[in-house]
């Protein structure tokens, strides 16, 4: 993961939906073009992250998993 995060969210032992909200939140209050990176244990965070990039018209730019966590980069449309 080697693009310019303007934000990190660090949702680890949040369930649904609330990894999703705190990245709704959180692209609310960057800039468009900007990244923003998530942390998440969830497993239905995968399948939730890319529904709400394609409802929200968001670009889900990488998925990785570390150390036992979901990383997800996300640039804001």
């Amino acid at each position: 993961m080697s693009h310019a995060v303007a934000q990190e969210v660090d949702a680890r032992g949040l369930n649904c939906p609330l990894p999703i909200l705190r990245m709704k939140k959180a692209m609310g209050s960057v800039e468009s073009g900007d990244v923003v990176k998530m942390v998440a244990t969830d497993p239905g965070s995968v399948k939730d992250m890319e529904a709400f990039c394609t409802q929200t018209g968001n670009e889900l730019i990488e998925t990785a998993e570390e150390s036992g966590a979901f990383a997800f980069l996300v640039k804001k449309g």
